[in-house]
């Protein structure tokens, strides 16, 4: 038997979880959770490193008085975000979030100095505003002092396990993320780091998943009550840590790591960055052992978060899913990837907006809101499915969806019946799990990485969805494409 502690940290909030493997099965168990809250400073929206790592710290002292002893510990995060740390290893300057609008309009810009298919090419992540890339090159374009104080740069997960350890490392599948990783030589692109004004000390090269980095230090290991914990990267990127945890053998299968995003991609042994892939914007990521994940970002179950905050009663998300359920079908459509749906005052009000600007009815009730949100979602993995299939030519023939989505039953029989594939749902804690399997191997408690798939599969209980009939929502789909004819015409 052995036991394990990894951080998970979301945009919304994080927890530690401690997983024991025993007898080929794997169990988690919830030790700590806590918010993840935003603040401003220095005139821009910021993460809260000091309140986290204080709620890290209180999470080790539970899992110490817990009693159990633990192999290793490790953390995943978010992407993109990041500490720069000055000459004495302190932060210069705050952590600012990837919703911040410091980076609004850097994308255009950028692409001046260095053509999208040039970089495309050298790196293959998809173009958002809030890429890493983009957030250095408007800190330099701006002359931001706290850059120029810099001597070194951390990811976010990198950065913890700095405060953990002591050990500065950059994890691959963390640093794909920040669109300035080179894809052949698997380090730093100077090309694009001279053309932003990045400066290159900041950086050194990434690390594999899985790689050992110290121990718990002295005051922590004495603090919490740990002792002199071994610490490990597992896949960093939350999505990496996730994708580890499908449990599929194979190849012939698509994800979808389902929460306030929707990640849906395959696993590829190598990039395309074809012309064809660049202008559908799919994203090249790093995942372990050498494979890609190659990816697109949907907004997700975002839409409904919000939605619920404008709700009256606070209804929680099985009242809001059986409402949706009940609500008549294809009554109004949105396209999910619509810019005023990233972050508005009120999600409803964008939504009604949305309907009203399009020809149809909007919404009048929370039911009807969600059931909007779900089926709109569902077509939208039809998309990115059919994008797939025509961007490369690897057989899909299921979807798995993992995450806290996956408990998510009508979500997951409408991907079923709008995608014509089964779906497969679980496990909803599919990122710790990802986590926790990466730590054993680095405590070379596990092998390959198809042998700690087919653990997850036999320790975690799987919903399987079969398609129903396609004709409604092959109709649903055509209204779908026009609608994302009319409002991409609208914009241009």
């Amino acid at each position: 038997m052995h036991s394990y502690l990894a951080f998970d940290l979301g945009a919304e909030s994080g927890r530690l979880v401690r997983g024991t493997l025993h007898d080929g099965r794997l169990r988690l168990e919830e030790i700590h959770r806590f918010a993840n809250k935003t603040l401003e400073q220095d005139g821009h929206v910021c993460w809260d490193t000091e309140l986290l790592f204080k709620q890290m710290q209180t999470g080790l002292g539970k899992a110490a008085r817990a009693g159990s002893p633990d192999a290793c510990l490790g953390v995943d995060t978010w992407g993109v975000d990041y500490v720069l740390l000055d000459r004495d290893s302190r932060p210069a300057g705050p952590a600012v979030t990837y919703r911040d609008a410091r980076s609004a309009g850097m994308l255009a810009r950028f692409l001046k100095a260095m053509p999208a298919e040039d970089l495309y090419a050298r790196t293959g992540i998809q173009f958002l505003e809030i890429n890493t890339l983009f957030q250095l090159y408007s800190m330099a374009q701006n002359a931001d002092p706290h850059l120029a104080q810099a001597r070194g740069l951390l990811l976010m997960a990198d950065y913890f396990h700095f405060l953990l350890c002591g050990a500065k490392n950059m994890e691959y599948t963390n640093a794909t993320t920040t669109q300035m990783i080179n894809l052949k030589t698997g380090t730093w692109d100077a090309d694009i780091l001279a053309a932003a004004g990045i400066p290159a000390r900041l950086f050194q090269a990434p690390a594999a998943p899985g790689t050992t980095l110290g121990r718990l230090s002295t005051d922590l290991a004495a603090q919490t009550g740990l002792g002199a914990l071994p610490v490990a990267a597992p896949a960093t990127h939350d999505t990496a840590s996730a994708v580890v945890a499908v449990p599929a053998q194979g190849r012939d299968w698509a994800y979808i790591s389902s929460g306030t995003w929707s990640l849906m991609g395959i696993e590829i042994p190598e990039p395309i960055t074809s012309p064809a892939a660049r202008a559908a914007n799919f994203t090249n990521e790093g995942g372990v052992d050498g494979s890609i994940r190659f990816l697109k970002n949907i907004m997700g179950l975002w839409l409904v978060q919000r939605c619920r905050a404008d709700f009256a009663g606070n209804p929680d998300y099985t009242e809001l899913t059986r409402l949706a359920q009940d609500a008549p079908p294809f009554a109004q459509l949105v396209c999910a990837d619509d810019a005023r749906f990233l972050n508005p005052q009120s999600m409803t009000r964008a939504i009604a907006d949305f309907c009203t600007e399009t020809g149809q009815s909007a919404p009048d009730t929370p039911g009807a809101f969600v059931r909007c949100c779900l089926q709109s979602l569902a077509l939208h993995y039809r998309l990115v499915l059919e994008e797939l299939r025509r961007v490369q030519d690897q057989p899909i023939a299921r979807i798995h969806i993992i995450g806290g989505g996956s408990r998510n039953a009508v979500l997951c029989q409408m991907a079923a019946d709008a995608t014509g594939l089964p779906v497969l749902a679980g496990p909803a804690e599919a990122t710790a799990a990802g986590n926790i399997v990466m730590l054993a191997r680095a405590m070379g408690h596990i092998g390959t990485l198809a042998q700690a798939r087919r653990m997850i599969a036999d320790s975690f209980e799987t919903a399987e969805y079969a398609p129903g009939p396609a004709g409604p929502w092959d109709a649903a789909y055509e209204r779908y494409l026009k609608l994302r004819e009319k409002t991409h015409a609208a914009k241009h």
